[in-house]
């Protein structure tokens, strides 16, 4: 969607996607109703297994709901999980899974919210624009790279510090004398 003088205009269909966008402040819609689900700064990665290509989120809005029924994956990627479905709660629509107990190979992604691309549109907040989920890759930055630009932002405030420290020591002591 994107804003029309005063209307949202859909605009789903083949949209060229620049690399910053992907990486842009966006809301995630369910694609059926486009009630909130979510936002980009709850999401961690993209999870894709054979039939399940979906959008891994620490948290989501109280418009997804937990389906009390626990179900077991009995074959395929999923065997020996046991997961809760995800809904939209204004619609009802299926938007994804939980996984509660998994075996150690699927240990990542355990107690994440699994939202289906499929059943996901999002609005990307800088370009006014809704596209499906399924056209974008959400990229987990490596922990390292975090750690880095958490180190040189303490750096730089450190220095920072440091200098208004020696000024003040200098003011005082040009006080002093």
């Amino acid at each position: 969607m994107e804003y029309d003088e005063s209307m949202l205009v859909q605009r789903i269909g083949e949209m060229k996607l620049f690399p910053e966008t992907e990486s842009s402040h966006m809301t995630l819609h369910c694609a059926h109703c486009n009630t909130v689900l979510g936002d980009s700064y709850g999401i961690c990665g993209d999870f894709s297994i054979k039939h399940m290509d979906s959008i891994m989120c620490l948290k989501v809005t109280d418009d997804v709901v937990i389906s009390d029924p626990m179900e077991s994956g009995h074959k395929g990627d999923l065997a020996n999980c046991i997961c809760s479905a995800l809904k939209c709660r204004v619609c009802c629509c299926d938007v994804g899974k939980v996984i509660h107990s998994a075996p150690s190979h699927l240990a990542t992604i355990r107690s994440l919210f699994l939202l289906y691309k499929a059943k996901i549109s999002c609005y990307i907040l800088d370009s006014s624009s809704m596209v499906r989920a399924s056209k974008l890759t959400f990229h987990m930055k490596p922990l390292r790279e975090h750690i880095n630009e958490v180190r040189q932002q303490v750096e730089a405030q450190l220095n920072q510090m440091s200098h208004a420290n020696s000024r003040l020591t200098s003011v005082t002591s040009d006080l002093n004398k």
